[in-house]
């Protein structure tokens, strides 16, 4: 498993974990009771799995030799009260982490979920992952991860994009361009400053009209500049399919049919339709809340079985629930 999905100490120690599971682990310990218990874990409705693969990792770290996992694949599609996770070991070895792998589960499935509609709706045009400021940073590149596993092509943090093992996305800020004062001097410094292999995308709604700066920047990089980025902000009443329409026939009328149309900025699933629906020319999206700020989908952790005998609590049917797209996972 690639280290950078392994724990962090606070997990580790249970300092995220709800105090009950660290109660429970003291009075049990004091009692001298630690069953071995099959727990299932199993989400609330429909979706994209995400999180599975940290999940793994921490329990590969925490499950003692002779424990048991079966779990669906990460990014499987998963069905409302589908079981997608069996642990059978001694509670004392992960019962504290219930929180943990609960959380894993819950927030990246909802990102990747609403990643794979952004995804649908574009019906095979790129989508890229730019939600990383709207969440807490030391969630970012988990965030990023999700979006892919929802099937963005990339992302824009170089956190996420190592989880998702691509390059980050990105070329320059709009604080970068009102710095230099012009669209096109802060292009062509991106341009002598950044290694080739980065594709050049100008962001062209600083200044100047759109279709405008458009044809600055590719007339002063010509072949070099492989697109444009359009995130003309709500005051200005964002980007619509007729000024992609636009910003596309007069590139191609000036002879730069090779520079591709980038939009962003208050783009979801709805809008994305809507560009296709129009006929707009877009060659990629960038999306942000709409992944970031979509809601988690709520797993439950059940035992099951003790010591090999059927259990659960009252309105849940004992023993193990049969899932065939469960895969035993190897430990150790």
């Amino acid at each position: 498993m690639p280290s950078f999905f392994d724990p962090e100490a606070d997990i580790l120690s249970g300092d995220t974990a709800d105090i009950y599971f660290v109660r429970a682990q003291e009075i049990l310990r004091q009692e001298g009771l630690d069953p071995v218990v099959t727990m299932e874990v199993f989400t609330s409705r429909e979706g994209v799995l995400c999180g599975m693969k940290e999940a793994m990792a921490l329990l590969q770290q925490v499950l003692p030799a002779g424990s048991e996992v079966w779990a669906l694949d990460e990014g499987a599609s998963m069905s409302a009260k589908e079981v997608v996770l069996r642990i059978t070991g001694r509670y004392a070895a992960f019962g504290l982490y219930e929180t943990a792998f609960l959380g894993m589960l819950a927030h990246q499935s909802g990102w990747a979920t609403a990643a794979r509609a952004c995804v649908k709706a574009a019906e095979g045009i790129p989508v890229v992952s730019f939600g990383a400021r709207h969440v807490h940073p030391r969630v970012a590149p988990r965030l990023e991860y999700a979006a892919m596993v929802g099937g963005f092509a990339g992302c824009a943090t170089p956190g996420g994009a190592r989880l998702g093992d691509v390059p980050p996305t990105g070329t320059i800020p709009h604080a970068m361009i009102l710095i230099f004062g012009d669209t096109v001097e802060a292009t062509r410094a991106f341009d002598r400053h950044i290694p080739v292999e980065v594709n050049r995308v100008a962001l062209v709604d600083t200044f100047k009209d759109e279709a405008e700066e458009s044809l600055r920047v590719a007339a002063a990089l010509d072949d070099r500049l492989w697109g444009v980025r359009l995130d003309t902000p709500g005051e200005r009443g964002r980007v619509t399919p007729d000024l992609v329409k636009e910003v596309r026939a007069r590139l191609d009328q000036a002879g730069y049919g090779h520079v591709k149309i980038v939009v962003s900025g208050g783009v979801d699933a709805q809008r994305i339709r809507l560009f296709a629906d129009k006929g707009a020319p877009v060659d990629a999206f960038g999306v942000g809340s709409a992944v970031s700020a979509a809601s988690p989908i709520d797993f439950t952790a059940d035992i099951k079985a003790i010591e090999g005998k059927p259990v659960a609590k009252r309105g849940r049917i004992p023993g193990i629930t049969e899932n065939s797209r469960l895969k035993k996972i190897e430990l150790g």
